[in-house]
């Protein structure tokens, strides 16, 4: 016995002294530019032996394997590397570098001058419908919530995106792609038109305060894409019900879920509003409106999708006004306007290739009627008729080089077919526009992109043609910390209205630069960006008089000798996660500005810029209550005023000054009474809004008489506004949608 446990004591220490002696030791260092990093996966291809990297790269494991093997490291922000290694008797050492991962999650996104708001990215989401909706003061319109961003002018006496020193026409929306001709409904003047077209029709937008893609043109200031809904999640009815207007909708979703269709019928008047709030304007028609849609989406085998959407809009109002001219009691303007505007597009992936296309056609008239009235007596109404016809077509190809490279390129025409008829002026104004343009992402790294692009225009009725780059960068300056730098020229043509007799006229341009620093992480978003604009061939006008027996006067463009620039500050700061339930934005804005253009008789500061800009945005909602409660409020240092006369083609200014500081506090309150009923077949919301609450008397401006002795202040049709209202929804339960977006 003692012999056999001698044998079996010295067998097993032979073993153990072979095995230890089969043990191989394998280390080495694994960098990214000669950086150590750690938490890297070392492992033997197809075994359990393996180790991970320290802090500074190293790593060291032992194995027992023999012969030719696999050597893996592997790390979710870097490329997998697998190196052979033949393993012997003898020690290993082992070092690699990695390759960064690629990714669009990842990488670095070139933002300067572009809020988004999309499930595309991953910044802080902006301006969402949910968003536009619960903004107190925006009306539930997406250009007015667009008032609360930076970079953006609060004008009140006319419709329009004012960016960053540039006028509301310099500014251009688009939907799906496609050129919107008619965004804003027909007004008269002093009155700002509103949206035509429903919020709710849209999932998201990239709104462009300056040095936007190649793919867009035809703006001098910035541009809004808006991207209209694929399919909805379930069918729906809708209604709408307020003192002020009535609203009925459906959405109904085919069974396979690869169509729907849908259509909204709204009739709107502020009558019973007028006896109610004290009204700064004597509407002598009250204000009404009745607009329709329609759409269909299809979505095809392949994954691509078809999208129609078509609408009409009818509007009318009369106001009347103390006139300012000897001889007469009162001015009257009277407006019958009417507008339609259909929408084709589609989308379809071609193996490597995405391609999107559509088409666009709008009609828009309007009627104005001027008059006068002297001793209960109306003078014989003076017509202003225009109506145009526009048709847009538009084609991108793209083809995708790595998971945050692209290339695409296309073509655009947009056609514009315009009438006007006053006193002798009768025009036929025609145009087609032809636009080329080329763009390319380019992903350097998860920390360095760019996205370069070049755009070529010819008008038809200018007779010239120009060519614009584009140019941006982006940098990770650290985790959660980007710069973009942007360039870009940009053409527009001259405004149709302003062309009323033979003038050599061209391009109107300006050229961008645009910094920006930008911090977004989880529920947080700050934004700072500088910027300065030049302005070239900006058009110059003269007034003319078509009847010397009236008392109207129109601006005739004569030449682009007109010249500017724009520079500032800005900062936006968003937070959803400080504060429980509670979602604040803050925005602020430095512009200084000056042009030489239209009737200006020298460079002056624009009468649509202000020097400061605050707005202040805060949601709370209150779960217990079902009470969502939101606050906004805007400060804007007072514009420039001028009353400007042409003597003998010369611009004179008679009167100037600067208008008094605006202030505006806006509340609102959304109620859901059945918020967390499951078995609820109805989705209600009750709504409270009052837009300038302290009833600040701001002023927009002055209308000044013929030999300037007498002004009037361009006021807000009211001060105070009061709006109350109920939504409720069929079949569609939104009530996580209202949880999480604190509605």
């Amino acid at each position: 016995m003692k012999t056999r446990g001698q044998r079996l004591l010295l067998l097993i220490t032979f073993l153990s002294f072979f095995l230890g002696y089969a043990q191989v030791k394998v280390s080495g260092k694994v960098a990214f530019r000669n950086k150590g990093v750690a938490d890297v996966n070392v492992t033997l291809k197809d075994t359990y032996d393996g180790a991970t990297t320290d802090a500074q790269g190293n790593f060291t494991f032992e194995t027992s394997e023999k012969g030719n093997h696999i050597l893996t490291f592997t790390h979710p922000k870097y490329e997998t590397v697998e190196k052979p290694v033949l393993i012997e008797n003898q020690d290993l050492s082992v070092s690699t570098d990695l390759k960064e991962q690629i990714s669009e999650i990842d990488a670095v996104v070139v933002s300067a001058g572009s809020i988004e708001a999309s499930d595309k990215k991953r910044a802080t989401a902006l301006l969402t419908p949910i968003d536009i909706y619960t903004t107190a003061g925006a009306d539930g319109q997406i250009s007015s919530a667009l008032n609360y961003l930076p970079g953006v002018q609060k004008v009140g006496e006319s419709e329009g995106l004012f960016i960053r020193g540039g006028t509301g026409t310099e500014a251009k929306i688009f939907m799906d792609g496609s050129l919107i001709n008619n965004y804003f409904s027909n007004s008269v003047p002093g009155i700002a038109g509103r949206d035509r077209f429903n919020t709710s029709l849209f999932k998201g937008n990239i709104f462009s305060s300056g040095g936007y893609s190649a793919l867009y043109g035809q703006a001098l200031s910035g541009a809004l894409m808006l991207e209209s809904v694929d399919l909805p999640d379930q069918s729906s009815y809708d209604v709408g019900i307020s003192p002020i207007f009535l609203s009925a909708g459906f959405q109904k979703l085919g069974d396979n879920k690869n169509y729907s269709y849908g259509a909204t019928l709204g009739y709107s008047i502020l009558s019973l509003m007028q006896k109610v709030l004290n009204f700064n304007t004597d509407f002598i028609d009250a204000p009404q409106g009745l607009n329709g849609d329609f759409n269909v989406r299809i979505k095809t085998k392949s994954g691509g999708f078809f999208k129609y959407y078509g609408m009409y809009d009818s509007n009318k109002m009369g106001v009347k006004s103390e006139s300012l001219e000897p001889g007469y009691d009162f001015n009257m303007i009277r407006l019958k306007g009417k507008s339609t505007y259909h929408n084709l597009s589609f989308r379809q992936k071609f193996g490597k290739y995405l391609l999107n296309a559509g088409a666009s056609y709008s009609y828009n008239q309007s009627d104005l009627n001027f008059s006068t009235q002297t001793n209960d007596v109306e003078s014989e109404r003076t017509k202003l008729l225009t109506d145009g016809n526009y048709i847009n077509f538009k084609a991108v190809l793209e083809r995708k080089i790595n998971k945050i490279s692209a290339l695409r390129g296309g073509f655009e025409f947009n056609n514009t077919d315009e009438k006007l008829n006053f006193e002798a002026v009768n025009k036929d104004y025609k145009d087609l526009i032809s636009s080329v343009f080329a763009e390319t992402d380019l992903g350097f790294s998860n920390a360095l992109s760019a996205k370069i692009g070049v755009r070529a225009e010819h008008s038809s009725f200018l007779d010239k043609s120009n060519i614009a780059p584009r140019l941006a960068l982006a940098y990770r300056l650290a985790t959660n910390w980007t710069t973009s730098l942007a360039y870009g020229l940009f053409f527009q043509n001259p405004e149709s209205k302003y062309i009323n007799g033979p003038a050599d006229l061209d391009f109107q341009k300006s050229q961008h630069y645009i910094l920006q620093i930008q911090r977004a992480s989880e529920g947080r978003s700050l934004r700072l960006e500088a910027f300065y604009k030049k302005y070239d061939q900006l058009v110059k006008t003269i007034n003319i008089t078509p009847n010397v027996n009236q008392n109207q006067q129109i601006q005739s463009a004569f030449n682009n000798n007109g010249y500017g620039y724009a520079k500032g500050l800005e900062l936006f700061w968003r937070d959803k996660k400080t504060f429980e339930n509670i979602d604040y934005w803050i925005s602020y804005s430095f512009l200084d500005s000056k042009r030489d253009f239209m009737n200006y008789p020298m460079s002056l500061k624009p009468n649509f810029a202000s020097a400061h800009t605050l707005s202040a945005v805060a949601k709370r909602f209150i779960p217990e209550w079902k009470l969502g409660v939101n606050l906004s409020y805007t400060y804007s240092k007072g514009r420039p005023y001028y009353d400007i006369l042409t003597q003998n083609t010369t611009n004179i200014i008679r009167h100037e000054g600067s208008l008094k500081d605006y202030n505006a506090l806006n509340i609102s309150f959304n109620y859901l009474p059945n918020l967390g009923k499951k078995d609820s077949k109805a989705f209600t919301v009750f709504v409270l809004s009052i837009s300038n609450v302290l009833g600040a008397k701001n002023v927009y401006g002055y209308n000044f008489s013929m030999d300037g002795a007498r002004s009037s202040a361009v006021v807000p049709p009211v001060n105070t506004f009061v709006f109350v209202g109920a939504f409720i929804s069929f079949g569609v339960d939104r009530t996580q949608d209202a949880i999480n977006n604190n509605l």
